[in-house]
């Protein structure tokens, strides 16, 4: 008797005030990649400012989820990494993106004498980003590549997606590949510890430049007496890489 009551009473209140009864059943689950930010530490505070009123990274965020149907939510987190370097982490399925490696790339760009270096910095940022999608990827279709093979994998995966813009995406990996020769000849860039799993930071500037040119030989004729093959090259990339997204590729 005392059910048939409660359940009266909760008809009566849905009809007296409008309101339904909330929905049973788990959440939804949450899927393709989202981006969120944490605090940043004191030094980083302004670049963190920078970066997330330009929203280059959830600009990044769209265009994955535009491109891929990802069945799991991969979660970009915006953070102070105190020096660790921006990863991938497939136990817990997150990015981190470092506002600490933002800061360096910009004191690398104004040491050369690009200045302002906001656009430099946003598009090292975007490219970091479709980077460590790059490896969420390969865990998320369990690809068969590890170590500097996927570090490689990673790279061609950000170059496809920043080319799959057109010019200002163009742009943007031309920018990336600058930052990777500064490094280069700073020889203390991200990637000058010997450990690092990543091709030297030279050889990641060429492969960006060899796909840059292969995939708009016209825009960039400057490019042609260093990379006259690398047409074959992209189009060997960009088919590889297509091939393994198959399954998640939007129709």
């Amino acid at each position: 008797m005392e059910r048939r009551v409660r359940a009266a009473t909760a008809v009566a209140t849905i009809l007296l005030t409008g309101c339904t009864a909330p929905p049973s059943g788990p959440p939804a689950t949450r899927t393709g990649f989202t981006v969120r930010y944490e605090t940043p530490a004191a030094a980083d505070r302004t670049e963190a400012a920078r970066l997330r009123a330009g929203r280059g990274a959830e600009d990044a965020a769209d265009r994955l989820n535009a491109f891929l149907d990802l069945p799991r939510e991969v979660v970009v987190v915006a953070t102070s990494c105190a020096g660790e370097g921006s990863g991938y982490d497939p136990a817990t399925r997150r990015i981190e993106l470092c506002y600490d490696d933002a800061v360096e790339d910009r004191a690398l760009f104004e040491r050369a004498g690009d200045r302002p270096a906001d656009e430099a910095v946003s598009a090292v940022w975007t490219e970091t980003l479709f980077h460590e999608a790059g490896h969420a990827l390969v865990d998320l279709l369990d690809l068969p590549a590890e170590g500097r093979a996927e570090e490689d994998a990673a790279d061609r995966f950000a170059a496809l997606m920043l080319l799959r813009q057109g010019p200002p995406g163009e742009r943007a990996l031309r920018l990336a590949a600058r930052e990777y020769a500064l490094a280069a000849a700073s020889d203390t860039g991200p990637h000058a510890d010997d450990q690092d799993e990543h091709a030297p930071d030279a050889t990641r500037e060429a492969t960006h430049l060899c796909h840059l040119y292969g995939a708009a030989p016209t825009r960039h004729p400057d490019l042609a007496p260093r990379f006259p093959h690398c047409t074959t090259t992209w189009t060997t990339t960009r088919d590889a890489w297509l091939r393994d997204l198959a399954p998640l590729l939007r129709r």
